[in-house]
């Protein structure tokens, strides 16, 4: 298996360009992000071409303090696209994959309605992979996207060729279970694999979910793009990456 690093987590206590810099030195063939815009795009480029490695991804912008995005938000519309437009501008600047459009807390008809117009808005301004992802209730409470089976509706009902499951085996695995069942019935639509322990999201190579099973059942799909490691280290990142190997 190869691995992104996704420095949301990893390395956060550095700077965007020196933790890409580390993820390389670390052995990590891509990285990703969750929210990288207090960073001059042009200074992660250059770090990205200094150490030849992909961007994966990014996130919208989560919105207010205790907000988990807008993209689902009625009355948020104009503010939504807003952050779409930011994220796919800073996604072109550093070549990123992938945006992930981030719901944020709400329910109903109208914030279904809601998100699917935002959906359709970003799938339409850009070429690049739009990304939609599940999100569990013990860390999102009250986040309108919750399940895979939910997700995959919204990709049928939005019917665009760029927009695909971010599967992230930490939150389907506090949500739903069955991780490895769901990735086989889900893995036409998937466009990310993250990777996390259950249920402290800490390294994968401890708890609930039994990571050697997990990555079989991904090797025996065909999956052959790097994992997104997503996790939060107990400590320093360096001390955490012997699961590297081990798994």
């Amino acid at each position: 298996m190869q691995y992104s690093a996704n420095l949301g987590f990893l390395w956060a206590d550095r700077s965007l360009p020196d933790a890409i810099v580390a993820a390389a030195r670390a052995g990590f063939v891509a990285v990703e992000c969750h929210w990288p815009y207090l960073t001059a795009a042009s200074e992660v480029k250059s770090a990205l071409d200094k150490v030849q490695l992909p961007m994966l991804g990014l996130n919208t912008r989560r919105g207010q303090t205790g907000e988990f995005g807008l993209s689902a938000l009625p009355g948020r519309e104009a503010e939504a696209r807003a952050a779409i437009d930011e994220a796919l501008a800073y996604a072109e600047a550093v070549d990123a994959a992938s945006v992930h459009v981030m719901a944020g807390r709400a329910q109903g008809k109208v914030a279904h309605r809601t998100f699917l117009d935002a959906l359709r808005y970003a799938c339409s301004a850009t070429e690049r992979q739009i990304l939609i992802e599940p999100l569990n209730a013990h860390d999102a409470p009250g986040y309108f996207l919750t399940s895979t089976t939910q997700a995959l509706e919204i990709i049928d009902d939005v019917s665009a060729p760029n927009l695909a499951l971010m599967f992230d085996c930490y939150h389907v695995g506090r949500s739903e279970g069955d991780v490895c069942t769901r990735l086989k019935h889900l893995h036409d639509r998937i466009g990310h694999i993250q990777i996390a322990a259950v249920p402290d999201r800490g390294a994968p190579d401890h708890g609930e979910l039994h990571y050697p099973a997990v990555f079989q059942t991904i090797r025996d799909l065909g999956w052959t793009r790097p994992l997104g490691a997503e996790y939060r280290p107990s400590g320093e990142t360096d001390a955490s990456l012997g699961w590297m190997k081990s798994l």
